[in-house]
């Protein structure tokens, strides 16, 4: 049965545990932190700017994590960045200064876009394989970890209402209402940080046979490495990261454009949208996006992983470009919501293709280098996107750009990659 999780080992239950207590507290952090800076005095740059440097957070952490974690341990640095998430936490709950909050966000692992794109999913990633022994499994394993972590994070978004209700009921104000959760999500990064430490030895890359199409073998009697394996790509790898890198990057610069924090900024300045509202909708958003990862597998299985990813997202892409001439709320959240339905489907058969196209030593590498081609176009968008929604003219034109330019994405690569499809069963 697939909902006894007898066939994830021990790691990968905490992978799975760490990835719902994490995800729950990025939930409410992307809706409420861009309203939180607005109503503390910043202007639409300076916001940008502060959701920009989360992303250059992931950007350096994954680096990072893509060519240490294997050397270092990866649960030594899964621990690291955990500690890192807390203390992110703490200094919004203590301060309103503009450095204070930029340091924090450079240095923690805060996250904003409403899918996680930070350093802890490209260690994960790399170690998912090794918890399950049937890689007829690993389309499911992938859509399960996303299933979870969107409806730990649907959950998360039910919290940003909270405020509203802390607002009526103590007579706060807005802003005293809205800082605690800062304090609740450093607690959460206090959770995973315990999670991560019952990790055992398995978590690290162990000496296996590294052909991509083989079952991965992982019984009770293999002893980790006392060194680590080369973390250098082999020539075809680093053909297929390189490119899979290119094509990422334009889609993420697209995305960027419609992170939840901006799309939560949106609904609040166009249509007045309140907290309580924007958990709702984004929590529905979550729950829709849950399902639609298990739906994903089941079609990847029959259709492969390329054609899921992309006859999924172009369809989604169009609702995104709908959603910036929708004329009231009702229709701007109804085809929100349809596109979200429709949005992720291609992130668990990407993931899945990743590690099924490489050497399983060349893993964390390949997800962390083409996380990192992600994160550095992302990181890009939300301060352009933010200095747009400073003008009243231009107040739809992110969801215009950036459906647009994810279907650009969508076309080049079923072109690229329709002949590299990977069968898993």
């Amino acid at each position: 049965m697939l909902y006894s999780f007898r066939w994830i080992s021990k790691d990968g239950k905490l992978l799975l545990i760490a990835r719902i207590l994490r995800t729950f507290a990025y939930g409410f952090l992307s809706i409420i932190l861009s309203i939180y800076l607005k109503l503390i005095g910043f202007d639409g740059f300076l916001i940008g700017l502060i959701l920009t440097s989360t992303l250059i957070n992931s950007v350096i952490f994954t680096l990072v994590a893509s060519f240490y974690a294997d050397r270092i341990g990866r649960k030594k640095m899964l621990v690291i960045y955990a500690i890192l998430m807390a203390i992110s936490g703490i200094v919004f709950f203590v301060t309103s200064n503009y450095i204070a909050l930029i340091a924090a966000c450079l240095i923690g692992t805060i996250n904003v876009t409403g899918t996680e794109t930070g350093a802890f999913l490209s260690i994960e990633q790399a170690m998912l394989p090794q918890t399950v022994k049937d890689t007829k499994k690993r389309n499911t394993l992938f859509a399960f970890y996303n299933m979870v972590g969107t409806f730990a994070m649907s959950a998360g978004v039910l919290v940003s209402g909270l405020p509203g209700i802390i607002q009526d009921q103590l007579g706060l104000s807005e802003i005293a209402s809205i800082r605690p959760l800062f304090l609740l999500y450093s607690i959460l990064g206090v959770a995973v940080l315990s999670t991560y430490f019952l990790l055992s030895k398995k978590a690290e890359l162990t000496e296996k046979d590294n052909e991509a199409s083989q079952d991965l073998e992982n019984d009770e009697t293999e002893k980790p490495r006392s060194k680590p394996l080369a973390q250098t790509l082999s020539p075809t790898s680093k053909k297929i990261v390189g490119k899979l890198s290119g094509l990422f990057a334009i889609d993420s610069f697209g995305g960027g454009f419609v992170i939840q924090s901006i799309v939560s900024l949106w609904f609040f300045t166009k249509f007045g949208a309140d907290l309580t509202l924007l958990s709702y909708i984004f929590s529905v958003a979550g729950v829709l996006t849950a399902f639609s990862f298990l739906a994903s597998a089941k079609i990847a299985d029959k259709i492969g992983l390329i054609n899921t990813m992309v006859f999924t997202h172009i369809p989604s892409n169009i609702l995104l470009i709908l959603v910036a001439f929708s004329p009231t709320l009702p229709i701007a959240v109804a085809l929100y919501l349809a596109r979200m339905a429709l949005s992720q489907m291609d992130v668990p058969t990407r993931q899945s293709f990743i590690v099924a196209a490489v050497k399983e030593d060349e893993r964390t590498a390949a997800a962390g280098i083409t996380n990192i081609s992600r994160n550095i176009s992302q990181a890009i968008s939300p301060s352009i996107a933010g200095s747009i929604l400073q003008s009243v003219s231009l107040l739809s034109a992110p969801f215009l750009l950036g459906g647009l330019i994810k279907i650009i994405y969508d076309i080049a690569l079923y072109l690229q990659f329709k002949r590299y499809e990977i069968k898993t069963n």
